[in-house]
């Protein structure tokens, strides 16, 4: 496994920064592993090598790169706490889902690619994925406990990519009825897949943080390794 960070371009001209993690072998389909709202820290960087062991290249985005480039934060510390909320709610999503188009049209181009891209994201990366879903052609996508989906929910309607959700019953930041609204709003279409995982916290998947539970991080990681290989494998046009 190979790992570097590269600077993407932007549509408007300017690059954003990122951490790539690249599969022992290639060609192979992309991850865009979008952080919560920590920065792109150790955590975030696990998982991209997670992700890389599995044989994807994956990508994470300096996500508040607009606000605030190379931040790094911490759930245990209070500071950083304060500082990851005020990034939180100064975070603009429509430009957030640009972004992100424009790191799934740099993935798709690298040599090591099969042209396939798909995106997991954790808490505000959750909602993204919801929104690409819905607004991009991104080939899936993966949500641990998106925060604030429901302030979208009407773009339901116009969700036309493959999509997970895993939620955590027992959420501090996603209420029981938001998490109710959400089965009844997404399972009905055919391409959604909702986990639920009863005695899950927010963030049990975030290594090193305060609600971290591996069993559940693990059953969520083999459900979204397996939601990849069924729509990020290149499709073998060789007669």
């Amino acid at each position: 496994m190979r790992t570097e960070y590269v600077d993407v371009p932007m549509r408007n001209g300017a690059t954003m920064g990122a951490y790539i993690a690249y599969p022992d072998k290639t060609p192979a389909g992309s991850v865009i592993s979008i952080m919560e709202i920590w920065g792109v820290n150790d955590t975030m960087r696990q998982h991209a090598q997670e992700y890389a062991e599995a044989g994807y290249i994956c990508l994470v985005p300096d996500l508040f790169w607009r606000q605030e480039a190379g931040v790094e934060l911490s759930d245990r510390d209070p500071k950083d706490v304060e500082k990851a909320f005020d990034l939180y709610y100064g975070f603009d999503y429509d430009l957030g889902v640009e972004d992100m188009e424009d790191v799934q049209a740099y993935l798709e181009t690298l040599p090591e690619s099969n042209g396939k891209v798909g995106a997991v994201g954790y808490c505000l990366g959750g909602k993204l994925c919801y929104l690409m879903c819905c607004r991009t052609e991104i080939d899936c996508a993966v949500a641990y406990y998106g925060t604030y989906i429901e302030h979208n929910i009407r773009e339901v309607g116009n969700l036309h990519r493959p999509f997970v959700l895993h939620m955590a019953m027992k959420d501090r930041w996603v209420q029981r009825e938001v998490n109710d609204l959400l089965l009844r709003k997404l399972s009905p279409n055919p391409l959604v897949e909702i986990h639920q995982y009863p005695d899950a916290d927010h963030a049990f998947a975030r290594h090193g943080g305060l609600t971290y539970s591996k069993p559940e991080a693990d059953r969520a990681l083999e459900l979204s390794l397996d939601f990849f290989a069924r729509h990020l494998q290149a499709v073998n046009t060789t007669a």
